[in-house]
């Protein structure tokens, strides 16, 4: 008896990862399944547009609004800490890199994950608690293909958009702050960023906003598809859809910065 109890807190620790890795199973055969999809004609158009309407269009005025305010930032910081140093020339150099390389493709996909995918969490786990994705598999519609084929796409499609908008505008804001306010020249400004900005920085930020639109809509499809009963489960699904994505972007943020170069 004494040897069971002793054993106790190890069986639950096994039990916690098995359940950790039949999760994580499941997470990766619906991306599988997903992916098989887009492989199977026909491919739906329509809904493909539909999404990139919501997810890309329809988040554009946070993300400009999130990288305006980011670009601000970016120069006043950048502005007080480099004229320390006499360096301050360097500035639009500091407020691009990190835009395209980190900023912009996080932040963005921030922004559309509390926005976009939370709505589609919600979305397709009310259609769940509601049997409209059972009624679809009835008629002999996949609703793999017919709802998450084209939310994927969408956010693969979407999300460098978006961040490259949010790099644009958040260069204009440096520029707003670093010219306007500190009176450093346009042309320094705009010369600098031309010099040191570098094409490798741009497939960068390129790559990691691929990866985040992925992530992005596929957590929220998943979490939205394995929902729970009723409202509660719901509104827990649609709250862990955002703290699952908002965590992985910046987990693979990191690996991604340390992978590419």
């Amino acid at each position: 008896m004494n040897a069971t109890l002793a054993l106790e807190p190890l069986a639950r620790l096994g039990r916690l990862g098995l359940d950790w890795a039949a999760a994580l199973g499941r997470f990766g055969i619906f991306l599988g399944e997903t992916l098989a999809c887009l492989a199977i004609p026909p491919f739906k158009a329509g809904e493909l547009v539909r999404r990139l309407w919501f997810v890309g269009y329809r988040s554009l005025s946070v993300v400009v609004l999130t990288g305006a305010f980011t670009g601000l930032v970016l120069g006043l910081q950048g502005m007080l800490m480099l004229r320390r140093v006499g360096s301050e020339a360097f500035v639009g150099p500091l407020v691009a890199i990190a835009l395209v390389r980190e900023l912009g493709p996080v932040l963005a996909a921030l922004m559309v994950t509390g926005r976009a995918g939370s709505a589609i969490a919600a979305e397709i786990g009310v259609m769940r608690i509601t049997e409209q994705i059972d009624a679809l598999t009835v008629m002999a519609l996949n609703p793999m293909r017919y709802l998450t084929a084209p939310i994927l796409v969408a956010g693969i499609i979407a999300m460098p958009l978006l961040a490259w908008i949010f790099d644009t505008v958040g260069i204009f804001g440096g520029y707003v702050v670093t010219v306007s306010l500190f009176g450093l020249s346009e042309g320094t400004y705009f010369g600098q960023i031309r010099a040191f900005l570098a094409p490798i920085d741009l497939w960068v930020g390129f790559w990691k906003a691929i990866v985040f639109g992925l992530i992005v809509m596929w957590v929220a499809a998943y979490k939205g598809f394995h929902v729970g009963h009723g409202a509660e489960g719901v509104g827990r699904a649609t709250t862990e859809a955002v703290v699952l994505a908002s965590v992985l972007i910046l987990v693979f943020d990191y690996f991604l910065g340390s992978v590419l170069p």
